[in-house]
């Protein structure tokens, strides 16, 4: 990760100028964006000014911009200089499109939203829980990740641990939705997060303490963040917590806006020993929801931050090195978001698709319920794949009885094989499995 290029200091340039210089920068700049892009003074360095002034210049005439419009937060840097943010077009653009689509309503055909909603739900949890956990260093193969949650089987290592953990935590977030934030429900959630995968099991939900010095590096050395210091954690998690439940500031800030920029605060914050990162993933989650975001429940965000989490870290470090200037951060969270939604409108496709070609399957096989056509639509494309009770249970969100008539009923009907490895049964289809289901039609 290569550290970004510090701005210079917009003081400096200012006083080196002439009140006649600002105003002909004034007049050649016109927006805070280049291209419809917030660009950071890294970018900004290598591109050519406009006609008629410098690079600095250019760099003053968009500070000045982005003053005209900035908005202040409690959060306050390690020197007391408090975290700003400004909502050009891009941000108000894509706020009004998150709004309409995470909290109005999107277009999912009825048979989704009966048949598949347990199941994209529970499919939605794995996929944050693994890809959170793979951000941070989990190394278990999704194959495993999945099996494990599925069957519910106990985690056989610290990279399982964590996984499982992150899917507790996002069952968990969705219970607490409609809670105030305060620290003791900071502390549960992260509690949750890093329960046995901490060297020291005291230190999970409580704050890190003076003598730990906790830094954020990259893997060749290089120093990204250093927190403030442990004794101001309390009152700083108040002040967050403040915000979170929109008490703070007076000035209105959107939902989701307000969801990212806690994000940003409790990593910036770093307020444990070990799992920052999950904690902030999950209080964003626990914002959305509160916002009557329903959508939420249904992406993963890590997904599409494991795909390019060197601009996930660079958001943060250009966020710092400008004046605290979070609209960079927000913009990047943002792409994440879309792209998010944008994947679910695809499976909703996909699936509709899906759903249309196994009714087509399993046309006039009306002695089966929508739990079981989805299964025998799932083994006429995976042949070898075995279930079981548990995993049909845990995938349809439905009681353990519901899932044993389930897959009984199916083996009566000789569309499965019954198989007992130790004290568990298995099904797997049987061999002929098209022509059982056209005699059963």
């Amino acid at each position: 990760m290569k550290i970004p290029m510090s701005p210079p200091k917009l003081t400096e340039i200012m006083l080196k100028s002439k009140p006649s210089d600002l105003i002909r920068i004034m007049d050649i700049v016109s927006s805070s964006l280049v291209k419809d892009r917030y660009l950071h003074w890294d970018e900004l360095r290598y591109r050519k000014p406009p006609e008629g002034c410098t690079l600095e210049e250019w760099w003053v005439g968009l500070k000045l911009r982005r003053l005209a419009m900035v908005k202040s937060i409690p959060l306050c840097d390690k020197h007391g200089d408090n975290f700003l943010f400004t909502q050009p077009d891009p941000v108000l653009e894509a706020l009004y499109n998150i709004t309409l689509g995470a909290g109005g309503s999107i277009e999912i055909p009825t048979e989704i939203t009966e048949q598949e909603k347990d199941r994209y739900y529970f499919t939605s949890l794995i996929e944050e829980a693994i890809t959170s956990s793979q951000l941070e260093g989990a190394s278990t193969t999704r194959d495993a990740a999945k099996e494990m949650l599925r069957t519910n089987r106990p985690p056989r290592d610290h990279s399982e641990q964590m996984i499982l953990n992150n899917f507790q935590t996002m069952k968990r977030i969705g219970e607490l939705r409609y809670e105030d934030l305060d620290t003791a429900l900071v502390f549960e959630i992260h509690r949750i997060i890093t329960e046995g995968t901490l060297s020291d099991s005291k230190a999970s939900g409580q704050f890190r303490t003076q003598n730990e010095d906790i830094k954020v590096w990259t893997e060749k050395g290089l120093l990204l963040h250093s927190p403030p210091p442990a004794s101001e954690l309390p009152d700083r998690m108040k002040i967050m917590c403040d915000f979170a439940n929109g008490k703070t500031p007076d000035t209105f800030v959107h939902p989701a806006l307000r969801a990212i920029i806690l994000h940003f605060w409790l990593a910036y914050d770093h307020p444990f020993n070990d799992g920052n990162g999950r904690t902030a993933r999950a209080l964003f989650y626990w914002s959305m929801l509160r916002s009557d975001f329903w959508l939420f429940e249904f992406i993963s965000i890590s997904s599409i931050i494991r795909k390019a989490p060197a601009q996930y870290t660079r958001s943060f470090l250009y966020t710092e090195s400008d004046d605290n200037d979070l609209t960079y951060f927000v913009l990047g969270q943002i792409k994440v978001i879309m792209k998010a939604m944008e994947e679910l409108v695809q499976y909703v496709k996909r699936k509709t698709k899906q759903v249309r070609a196994m009714e087509a399957e399993l046309r006039g096989v009306e002695v089966l319920n929508h739990r079981q056509k989805a299964l025998i639509s799932h083994a006429l494309r995976h042949p070898q794949h075995r279930y079981s009770i548990e995993s049909h249970k845990r995938s349809h969100n439905v009681v353990y009885q519901t899932a044993r008539s389930d897959l009984l009923n199916m083996v009566a009907r000789s569309l499965l094989m019954k198989s007992k490895i130790g004290r568990r049964l298995y099904f797997s289809p049987v061999p002929d499995l098209n022509e059982k289901l056209a005699v059963l039609g």
